[in-house]
């Protein structure tokens, strides 16, 4: 609302300007026509008016600047947010935590978010390289995630649906491949789907997917990433205990499939190059197997 009250106010200044610089100009020229000899006194008013025009707007410029100010300094997030969710810009994704509530345990999900709808969700921003901005058009503005600083952003969604954002600031080579989907949905199915999230992965009944889990144990993969209820608990790369369930990989790039993990997996630096997941070398059955355990964890 102060913002909305400060763009009515610069809307009506800018309007009585420009009706004060017509009249003035109208005037200028009625006088023109009529000073004859007497350009003396003319160019003497003339001066004034221009003296009192650069007055009049440093004035104006400093007051809406001091007014910019003061209103954009009280933009925050409010004491009464009902969730708290950090986002950790990396290059080139990003990682999501949600904090535990009583003894619902947080957990941690990549390049997705949940919000329920007409809540006021509180972003904490961060970076762990270079500077990313996060920005989801339909949702907020942009906000920058700085190294060494926490900045804040607020979400609210009116309405269920899957809203795109991206990173806005320039943060390296595939810059362009950082996406975020922020899924908005009803308070219940959001309870349903966080209570889903802070759940180990489900050991797979599929003798594919099983194969693939114990390839996955066997090779660096879990040096990287976590899978929680296995012995896979690196931090380098997103978690993946629900990786099947989220809607897309590789911060956007590609729909979560099994062939499209499959293709990451088998060649990640061809599909996204400079990002810091190695091509680890498997047999065909083995990239089967591992992509099939990919896309059961639901």
């Amino acid at each position: 609302m102060h913002v909305e009250h400060l763009i009515i106010g610069i809307i009506a200044i800018c309007t009585v300007v420009w009706v004060l610089v017509m009249a003035t100009l109208g005037v200028a020229l009625l006088r023109g026509r009529r000073a004859g000899a007497d350009n003396a006194k003319h160019e003497a008013r003339l001066t004034m008016t221009v003296v009192a025009a650069v007055a009049a707007t440093v004035a104006i410029i400093a007051g809406v600047t001091i007014a910019s100010f003061y209103t954009t300094r009280n933009i925050g997030v409010p004491e009464s947010a009902a969730l708290t969710i950090t986002v950790r810009g990396q290059q080139w994704w990003w990682q999501v935590f949600y904090a535990g509530a009583g003894a619902a345990p947080g957990f941690q999900t990549a390049n997705e978010i949940h919000i329920p709808i007409r809540t006021d969700v509180h972003l904490r921003l961060e970076s762990l390289d270079v500077i990313h901005s996060f920005w989801v058009p339909s949702l907020a503005g942009k906000q920058d995630l700085v190294p060494g600083r926490s900045n804040s952003v607020l979400l609210r969604a009116e309405k269920s649906g899957v809203y795109r954002g991206q990173c806005a600031e320039f943060c390296g080579l595939q810059h362009s491949h950082m996406a975020i989907m922020v899924v908005a949905e009803a308070p219940a199915d959001y309870d349903r789907w966080a209570a889903s999230q802070g759940g180990d992965a489900m050991t797979p009944a599929d003798p594919d997917a099983a194969a693939g889990r114990a390839a996955f144990l066997a090779k660096p993969c879990a040096a990287c990433h976590t899978v929680r209820g296995t012995p896979a608990n690196g931090t380098t790369g997103p978690d993946l205990t629900h990786i099947g369930g989220r809607r897309t990989i590789a911060a956007g790039l590609m729909e979560t499939t099994r062939g499209s993990l499959a293709a990451w997996i088998a060649d990640p630096q061809t599909l996204k190059p400079g990002n810091n997941m190695p091509m680890v070398p498997l047999t065909s059955a083995e990239l089967q197997n591992i992509s099939a355990y990919m896309e059961s964890l639901k």
